[in-house]
């Protein structure tokens, strides 16, 4: 049987909810669904690849082993500024990626949740 080590970043809705930040299963890890808080789309998306790298890393992993990211966001018409702040950690990472545009998210001051993959 493959170990399973889960990672928890104590935000409230864990332990409400019952999941993990981050899972790693042998040599995949998937980063649940992850909000930051920021003034805008931009500072949220960078907010939320910092939580996810650490999570990362304490997993024994890094940003180059992400290969998917799922990123979910409140007005596709903001994907600009989305995409700039994700292209700013994955330019030459270049993993695949899904941008949809989504109703409401956790909090109405929470614009960007993005969900990773990662493979070791």
């Amino acid at each position: 049987m493959k170990e399973v080590k889960k990672i928890s970043t104590g935000a409230p809705w864990e332990d409400i909810v019952g999941y993990s930040r981050a899972i790693k299963i042998g040599n995949t890890i998937e980063i649940a669904g992850t909000t930051s808080p920021g003034a805008d789309e931009y500072e949220q998306t960078v907010g939320i690849i910092k939580i996810a790298e650490k999570a990362l890393n304490d997993l024994g992993a890094g940003l180059d082993n992400v290969v998917r990211t799922r990123m979910y966001c409140t007005d596709i018409n903001k994907w600009e500024t989305i995409g700039k702040a994700h292209g700013e950690f994955f330019k030459t990472i270049k993993p695949v990626t899904t941008l949809v545009e989504v109703s409401n998210l956790i909090s109405p001051d929470i614009y960007v949740e993005i969900e990773f993959s990662a493979v070791l």
